[in-house]
């Protein structure tokens, strides 16, 4: 159902951000899980909470539109 009410805010999808990441940055934990790479790409919250760690940007870019995010690039 898609009904839209005066005065209330438009729902746009929510907007995440993608940024490069140094492995070397990274927990050792994590860095153990990571193969060859020497830069991954996180997708954070606008709160800055880090949803997932890819391989690629363009990895970052689909998985985020699959679960209906809005990406956008952090240099």
């Amino acid at each position: 159902m898609d009904v839209k009410y005066a005065g209330l805010p438009e729902a746009g999808p929510a907007i995440v951000y993608v940024r490069p990441v140094a492995v070397a940055e990274l927990p050792d934990e994590v860095r153990a899980q990571i193969d060859g790479l020497e830069t991954v790409y996180s997708v954070h919250r606008a709160d800055g909470e880090r949803l997932a760690l890819v391989a690629d940007r363009d990895l970052a870019f689909l998985l985020a539109r699959q679960h209906d995010f809005a990406p956008v690039s952090v240099h």
